[in-house]
């Protein structure tokens, strides 16, 4: 690991800051003392939600910890699209008994407002979803002491990133879980993404910023893969997520390892951006007609998703899960932590020992 990582955390492990409640101040002060990076998600947060949860992170440990923002999007959507998707979802409405949102045409996600708070009292680790900030804001968070990342789904991205001043760059691989990270949405690169070992290659033959990997990592063995492939460490949600200090809720916690889920898909149906999730009824039924429209459709999808939770249906909700899935293990998130750094020495020891016979 390069020097400024290392000072970070004691094993190459970071939890990746999931959205929705799932990155809880719980979940990120377990990893950061157990020995891994973790990350409190900011995005669907208020600027004043965002700081209360880092004073409570704080006041439940002293190790270094990151925060992820939700970069601006451009508003591109085709209202008449999503009025027609709104159209469809009417069924969805009356069987939950909740109306459907109002679509929203800003998707700043209160980034300015946020991005004050972390100059103003900065954070270890700065991230950023959908986009890379400009030069001026990665100097700034420079400035005040702030390590920042930002996640890439391409070499070409990784490039634009290291332009712009970025720290580190945090490859996104195909696997993984929840919404695929690209700087443009365009449906016409729909499922064209890249796998992870090779992006991570591609990416490491790019740039010279140090890679942390990200997509179905579950394993310490995989860990050690992506190590070797040229990343200085490996960013993993779906394994925490179980976790029981995971601010996910039970129904999506016990369908990660339920043979009725028995497959992942990227899908537009919730949010209007591709994400990927457990395919389940809400799924097959609205993710071929969902229009590229973030975020007017989380907005439109947010009370349905609320009330399928709240009546049990989790064939209703997002389900976020990354290719490895069924791998998932109901461990605290410190012991998990350490179990992966052991997974991940073992397997260092196993290649060593057949290198020298």
């Amino acid at each position: 690991m390069s020097s400024a990582l290392t000072d970070l955390c004691r094993y190459p492990i970071v939890q990746a800051p999931m959205a929705g409640g799932v990155s809880c101040p719980q979940l990120v002060a377990a990893v950061a003392e157990a020995g891994g990076l973790g990350f409190l998600a900011a995005g669907y947060k208020t600027a004043d939600g965002m700081y209360n949860e880092i004073k409570q992170l704080r006041r439940l440990t002293g190790q270094p910890f990151g925060v992820n923002l939700f970069m601006p999007q451009p508003d591109l959507a085709d209202p008449s699209a999503v009025e027609v998707y709104r159209h469809q979802l009417a069924g969805e409405a009356a069987w939950y008994e909740t109306p459907l949102g109002d679509p929203d045409p800003h998707g700043d996600d209160g980034y300015e407002a946020k991005l004050a708070i972390l100059l103003e009292d900065p954070v270890p680790v700065v991230s950023f979803t959908f986009g890379c900030p400009t030069r001026d804001t990665l100097d700034a968070l420079a400035g005040v002491g702030t390590y920042t990342v930002v996640t890439v789904t391409t070499p070409e991205e990784a490039q634009a990133a290291q332009w712009a001043g970025t720290d580190a760059v945090c490859v996104q691989g195909i696997e993984a879980g929840g919404h695929q990270s690209a700087f443009r949405d365009d449906p016409q690169t729909d499922g064209s993404g890249t796998g992870l070992l090779a992006l991570v290659a591609q990416v490491r033959e790019t740039v010279q910023v140090p890679v942390i990997a990200a997509g179905g990592i579950m394993r310490g063995s995989q860990i050690g893969a992506v190590l070797a492939a040229g990343a200085e460490a490996a960013q993993l949600g779906t394994a925490f997520l179980i976790c029981p200090e995971s601010g996910a809720h039970l129904l999506h916690k016990q369908a990660l390892t339920n043979p009725l889920f028995a497959r992942t898909a990227l899908t537009r149906a919730f949010s209007g951006r591709p994400a990927r999730g457990l395919v389940n009824r809400f799924v097959r039924e609205h993710g071929p007609y969902a229009p590229a429209a973030y975020p007017q459709v989380h907005h439109v999808t947010s009370g349905l998703r609320k009330a399928a939770a709240k009546a049990g249906d989790a064939q209703g909700m997002a389900l976020w899960a990354g290719q490895g899935h069924r791998m998932a293990r109901e461990l605290p998130a410190g012991r998990l932590t350490v179990l992966l750094a052991e997974e991940l020495d073992a397997a260092r020891a196993a290649v060593s020992t057949r290198s020298k016979q």
